[in-house]
């Protein structure tokens, strides 16, 4: 059971670090401003997004798994009218994903299967709860994708 806890946590670890480059990459070529732009009426910005997946990271791996005490205030990430510059905003989000990394590489296959509990979630155990937080990372670098594209749009009008 070792080799496979193993390669769990390796597959688990390079799903995150995938994601945080995909994210770094997609807000390089954004602007300070275009970063925090909603190029839509309805919505979020990329670096409110951003703001949102290190909320989420934090509470849900952090709080509840790596026992940061973590305190979320969720709405926030979406209205935040003073955000932190966009380099200060990424590098929170990686301080997150290098969290989450640590975390996953120091379950045991026991600790997989621990009892899970957290607001907003419906997660049995510890490893339904991480695989939830990657499969909403991807959600949200699906709409990144699409504000990226849309902000270089409008940029270009």
């Amino acid at each position: 059971m070792t080799e496979l806890n193993a390669t769990l946590a390796s597959v688990l670890a390079e799903c995150y670090a995938a994601n945080l480059a995909r994210i770094r990459e997609l807000a390089s070529p954004l602007t300070a401003a275009q970063f925090w732009t909603k190029p839509f009426h309805f919505g979020n910005s990329f670096g409110h997004l951003v703001l949102h997946l290190t909320g989420n990271l934090n509470y849900y791996i952090g709080a509840h798994i790596a026992d940061t005490e973590y305190v979320r205030d969720r709405p926030r990430e979406f209205t935040e009218s003073k955000p932190p510059s966009k380099e200060e905003t990424l590098k929170r989000f990686g301080d997150a994903v290098a969290m989450v990394i640590e975390t996953i590489h120091s379950q045991s296959s026991d600790d997989w299967a621990k009892s899970y509990s957290a607001a907003g979630i419906d997660s049995a155990n510890r490893l339904d709860a991480v695989l939830r937080c990657a499969a909403h990372m991807q959600h949200h670098i699906g709409q990144m994708v699409y504000l990226v594209n849309e902000v270089r749009r409008q940029a270009a009008s």
